[in-house]
């Protein structure tokens, strides 16, 4: 899917839970702390912030939960932690190799 698509399915997704839970717009849009049109916007899949998307997770009481199914913790296998002494704190590229505008000679 695209991102277009993907924010379209999110919209109807959160005005299915919405309805669900027997909330207007306005209503949920009030509890969140957004406007009203920023929530319409998202319900749409028209683009919003993630602050206001989190918001109205938070609203609908699916917070914790909601964050959990957008960005899952990554698990660490126990054959990870014995080949890495640490948890890496940022992804790296091999030495001598170059991308973007390095490689291109810019």
């Amino acid at each position: 899917m695209t991102p277009a698509e993907l924010q379209i399915e999110l919209g109807k997704r959160i005005q299915s839970l919405r309805l669900r839970r027997n909330f207007r717009q306005k209503d949920l849009a009030d509890k969140a702390g957004v406007g009203l049109r920023a929530h319409v916007r998202l319900e749409a899949g028209r683009g919003s912030t993630v602050e206001t998307l989190l918001r109205v997770l938070h609203a609908l009481d699916l917070g914790a939960i909601g964050l959990d199914a957008l960005a899952p913790k990554p698990a660490i296998s126990p054959l990870a932690l014995i080949c890495f002494n640490r948890m890496p704190r940022r992804a790296s590229t091999r030495r001598g190799r170059f991308t973007g505008s390095a490689a291109q000679g810019s």
